[in-house]
């Protein structure tokens, strides 16, 4: 006859709940309770069958990541600490990639295989987040979210962080800057940009057109907008970049025209992926922790799925900070 988690309850001296509980490690149950399950499921030789678990519970203990930008380096820093968080509260982490959201929603989502969603690289203009309210299915935004009420996301002082920069930049004396600055579509790229022109507004700093190139937040777009910002009628010297990436095409831009960074132009970043410190980049950024960035949204997502969220929504937002290393210089 084969072994069932009443078995490992009775053993255990514990509810059948709390077993299923326990072995799924949920953080409700203590440690002392969850390795006394443990040692019984192992006498017991006991495999909890994760096709009945979904029969009896309507779950399936799994959660869809959607990253339509994997090429972005920094996704995998965030992805991974996902992962383990999801993992040590009981849930998988299936990524899904598209080129769209749109996309994810017509091809995987339908199927109720799934008992939440991370959005991960959501734009204002996305249709996935109605779709998925229409269909009750619980889902959180990581990093970027649609800027409304109501949403439930984990996300980053981005207007403070624009303000810090501004704030430096202003410090060091320079006045003819410039900004690369993310897709208009994106939180990210709207509030970044405005908290850096608030700050430079407050300076008595303007921040004309032709100093102004938005795009993805991408190498090639740092690469290609440097060219085109030296042609302005003041060419800049000081570049805001939306993201580390972006920073450093413009690093490597800049090098290709032969300027000296940062004599000849300054170069600041943000988000401190691990990168912007190699010795090669030594990118001056914006740092936020990317590692709680993506925990919170988990833990936020199954609040969501237990029904222990806010009803009005929650938008958790982790504080910025001011990374200097050796792509910032005082103008002279």
């Amino acid at each position: 006859m084969a072994i069932t988690s009443h078995d490992v309850a009775r053993l255990a001296g514990v509810s059948q709940p709390t077993v299923s509980r326990a072995l799924r490690d949920d953080p409700r149950v203590s440690v002392a309770t969850r390795e006394k399950v443990r040692r019984a499921a192992q006498a017991l030789n006991y495999v909890p069958s994760e096709a009945g678990r979904t029969l009896s519970t309507r779950s399936t203990r799994r959660i869809g990541v959607i990253v339509t930008d994997l090429t972005n380096p920094f996704y995998p820093h965030v992805v991974a600490p996902l992962h383990d968080e999801l993992q040590r509260l009981g849930y998988r982490m299936m990524l899904l990639t598209e080129r769209s959201d749109e996309a994810v929603a017509e091809e995987k989502l339908l199927d109720q295989s799934l008992d939440g969603v991370v959005l991960a690289t959501a734009t204002t203009d996305s249709r996935l987040p109605a779709q998925l309210d229409r269909r009750g299915m619980p889902y959180v935004f990581l990093n970027r979210d649609t800027g409304g009420s109501g949403d439930y996301a984990s996300v980053v002082d981005n207007e403070g962080g624009g303000r810090l920069v501004a704030d430096v930049l202003v410090g060091l004396g320079h006045r003819r800057i410039a900004g690369i600055f993310g897709a208009a579509n994106t939180t990210t790229g709207r509030e970044r940009e405005l908290g850096f022109r608030l700050a430079l507004a407050d300076a008595g700093i303007g921040l004309p057109a032709d100093r102004v190139v938005r795009g993805a937040f991408e190498y090639d777009t740092g690469y290609r907008a440097l060219p085109a910002l030296l042609e302005a009628a003041e060419a800049p010297t000081a570049v805001f970049c939306g993201n580390d990436v972006v920073a450093i095409g413009v690093l490597n831009a800049a090098l290709a025209a032969g300027l000296r960074v940062p004599d000849d132009l300054t170069v600041i970043g943000f988000d401190d992926l691990p990168m912007a410190a190699w010795e090669v980049f030594r990118l001056t950024t914006v740092r936020h922790d990317l590692r709680e960035l993506s925990r919170q949204a988990a833990r936020l997502l199954v609040r969501r799925i237990d029904g222990d969220a806010d009803p009005a929504g929650e938008r958790l937002v982790l504080p910025t900070e001011f990374v200097p290393r050796a792509t910032h210089a005082r103008l002279h």
